[in-house]
């Protein structure tokens, strides 16, 4: 995993990314894709997915490079480029999208194994309810203990990951017919998709939340053995995981039809395999994601964890979430974190939230750092900041950014009005903290620009209380 001077080699960094990437997402690709989008639409989606995120990507690398003092990623350059609040703001939505996230991933174990006992259903009946909350607090007191993510359970969970996912990947690539792939490439014998435009719209934010972790490489810059690695592994792991998913959804496309697809239960990539050999196809998809989740649960647990206490030691954050306990682990903001999940998924059982309306609010809560991060490094060309002695690299570094700020801008049409409100809806209540944070170093809490943010946000918060409480927006 590393070298004896304790410093992350290429391989691990690039086990890192492909490690936070491949959560639980791509197991249930088939019947998310197939949910709001035909064959031609997902083609479309994927090019776009494939530049955005490969700018994104280079956009990560561009910047450990290019501010190597600048540790803690996506929050750290929110803040060095628009000041405080936004810094925070990168950090509040950053921590929101991952435990958010992990209530998904409670849904989806639970789901799968709904599969083999019943009692489970689709994750969010009380009996999964009360096995995910004992299993959320097991993982909480376990990471309590000091017991970081070791690399060896990281290496295991990885390669139990990409197993199946090879595995299915081979025995799919026999059994796919063109006949069913180009039946209705347009989606247009299934009039609830809607358009073209439509389909691609609404499956770009299943497509990112495949991709959240891409950050992952440049969040252990600093424990890197050559900080040329970090973009290396960024991109090579970002291309990777682009296979895998691209390959899982198109050969899905010519398994079984779009409708077909978009009424299975998740993990439809079981469903899907055990259409082609039958039952230990699913036995063995099942198996592969249940190890998967556990392993992307543990490391998301100390990831939110991380991103709070790093805000907390520039006093973005307040104090009381720096504090650690004797094993050095970030106690208070793993306190508060897990008592967030829990929260949620209780609300889970009364608001019947499914895996797919869970992660649409996590992604687009990760939306908004993902900006700014695209933002700060058109920025840095811009001004020509660090690139004094060159300006070719600097019009290169410019014209991707450029792309990664507006496929990011993009993104959030894509997710449109309901999810950015309820968004606005969970940044607001952050201000709290960020008064609280500021009033510890004696500061004023805004400038008048972050005024008139802050009024935008509260707005829209209102606007999706109200919605929420009328009935026009559902979680």
């Amino acid at each position: 995993m590393s070298d004896s001077s304790g410093k992350l080699k290429l391989g691990a960094l690039v086990a890192l990314v492909v490690g936070s990437m491949i959560g639980g997402g791509i197991f249930s690709l088939p019947q998310n894709m197939a949910a709001s989008a035909g064959v031609g639409a997902v083609l479309i989606g994927w090019a776009i997915t494939a530049v955005g995120m490969l700018t994104l990507a280079f956009v990560f690398q561009t910047l450990a490079n290019r501010k190597p003092d600048l540790d803690g990623g996506v929050y750290a350059y929110a803040k060095a480029g628009f000041g405080d609040y936004m810094g925070f703001s990168s950090a509040w939505g950053y921590w929101i999208s991952a435990w958010l996230g992990n209530v998904g991933y409670f849904v989806l174990l639970f789901s799968t194994l709904g599969y083999f006992f019943p009692i489970f259903g689709e994750g969010n009946t009380p009996a999964a309810i009360i096995g995910a909350s004992v299993l959320l607090w097991a993982v909480h007191f376990l990471v309590l203990r000091g017991i970081k993510e070791a690399a060896f359970i990281n290496l295991v969970t990885t390669i139990a990951k990409v197993v199946p996912l090879v595995l299915f990947a081979l025995i799919c690539l026999f059994a796919f017919k063109l006949d069913i792939f180009t039946a209705d490439i347009w989606g247009l014998g299934t009039p609830e998709l809607g358009s073209v435009m439509n389909q691609v719209r609404n499956m770009m934010l299943v497509t990112v939340w495949v991709f959240i972790g891409i950050e992952g490489a440049s969040i252990f810059s600093a424990r890197a053995e050559k900080r040329t690695d970090v973009g290396k592994a960024t991109v090579i792991g970002f291309v990777t995981v682009l296979l895998f998913l691209v390959l899982v959804n198109v050969l899905s496309l010519g398994i079984m039809t779009q409708p077909e697809l978009a009424k299975l239960q998740n993990p439809s990539m079981a469903a899907v395999l055990e259409h082609v050999v039958g039952h230990w196809g699913a036995v063995l998809i099942s198996v592969g994601l249940v190890i998967s989740l556990l392993g992307a649960l543990l490391s998301w647990v100390l990831l939110c964890a991380e991103i709070m206490f790093a805000a907390a030691k520039d006093h973005t954050m307040p104090e009381f979430l720096r504090r650690e306990n004797a094993k050095q682990v970030p106690a208070n903001a793993l306190w508060l974190t897990n008592a967030m999940v829990q929260i949620f998924l209780v609300i889970t059982l009364f608001s019947n939230s499914t895996y797919l309306s869970l992660i649409y609010l996590a992604t687009s809560m990760i939306l908004v750092p993902y900006l700014w991060s695209a933002a700060y490094a058109v920025l840095l060309a811009v001004r020509s900041e660090t690139y004094e002695q060159a300006l070719a690299e600097r019009q290169k570094d410019l014209v991707i950014g450029g792309i990664a700020l507006v496929y990011a801008i993009w993104l959030l049409y894509a997710g449109g009005v309901k999810y950015l409100l309820l968004s606005a809806l969970l940044y607001a209540p952050g201000a709290i903290l960020f008064a609280k944070a500021k009033r510890e170093v004696g500061q004023p809490v805004f400038t008048n620009v972050e005024k008139l943010i802050f009024a935008a946000v509260v707005i829209g918060a209102l606007v999706a209380a109200f919605g929420l409480y009328d009935g026009f927006l559902t979680l």
